[in-house]
């Protein structure tokens, strides 16, 4: 009998240099899962020195137990309003970077201006302009007999918060398109005009396919922050999650209790959107090596 033959089935003929990275890659595997186990011990610890904490303080779980499901219901107006403001604000975006980067000084102007301004100014005064100001400015039209415009500038607390987040999130993504943009090699458009493609199909079929691949992971990064923001919209009466908690704390004055449990249910968003980020960027760049 041969030395090959009496070696363990899945090892005849197993290269020695093979056998060393196979451990080699047990040994980190076992080595992560240690440090990952060491990890989540840490964080244990610290959740319940946290817990002492507050227990210490008369902290009230038992009232969090009774009502997290009132808080929690308004977390579908959190993320439905941030997914349509995410939308909204991509479009606004990418206007407002084509317009930065054009040779028109009207288009320039117009996108610098919009960016500068929205940038320069917090985000809860553009919110109270919006929801309170705009219908100010409605009101005159339908003092001066034009009630179809004058709606136009009513708008529903809803609607005004969608508007207000788009319109501040799409210019700090402007910048976010235009570096991406930019980042695509010059060669890439002399390719494209070199075999007869217009600057709009350019734009189109080669600059904006490739630039959406470094984009995109910037844009699940502004609606992990844009469902923290989200919660500025509760003071316009949406039954989000901070409103909702806002409104029992009131009640009853547990103001710790309620406004940690909508801490931990924001916290909770920011995880589960971090990792659905995570898995499209995997997908990505695996679909991009192909």
């Amino acid at each position: 009998m041969t030395v090959e033959a009496m070696k363990p089935p899945g090892e005849a003929g197993l290269d020695p240099d093979a056998g060393m990275g196979i451990a080699l890659s047990k040994y980190e595997h076992r080595e992560k899962l240690n440090y990952s186990i060491k990890l989540g011990i840490v964080w244990l610890v610290l959740f319940a020195i946290l817990g002492l904490f507050l227990i210490g303080l008369n902290f009230d779980p038992n009232y969090i137990g009774k009502h997290y499901l009132f808080v929690l219901q308004g977390a579908a107006y959190t993320i439905g309003i941030s997914l349509i403001s995410i939308l909204f604000a991509t479009i606004l975006a990418l206007f407002g970077a084509l317009g930065r980067l054009s040779s028109n000084p009207i288009a320039q102007g117009i996108s610098g201006f919009y960016v500068s301004l929205v940038r320069g100014t917090p985000l809860l005064i553009q919110i109270y302009i919006i929801y309170l100001g705009l219908p100010q400015i409605g009101n005159q039209f339908r003092t001066m007999g034009y009630p179809g415009l004058a709606d136009l500038f009513i708008l529903s607390p809803i609607w005004s918060g969608v508007l207000a987040l788009s319109i501040n999130y799409g210019a700090y993504m402007t910048e976010i398109f235009r570096a991406g943009i930019q980042s695509i090699h010059h060669g890439q458009r002399e390719a494209a005009e070199s075999i007869g493609m217009t600057s709009r199909q350019t734009l189109a079929r080669v600059i904006l396919p490739q630039a959406t691949r470094i984009i995109i992971p910037d844009i699940g990064n502004q609606f992990i922050a844009m469902q923290k923001d989200s919660s500025l919209v509760s003071i316009m009466g949406i039954w989000e999650i901070t409103y909702r908690a806002n409104r029992l704390a009131r009640v009853d004055t547990k103001f710790m209790e309620m406004f940690i449990l909508a801490a931990l249910m924001y916290w909770i968003l920011t995880i589960i959107s971090s990792w659905i980020l995570g898995r499209l960027e995997k997908r990505m760049a695996r679909a991009y090596e192909r």
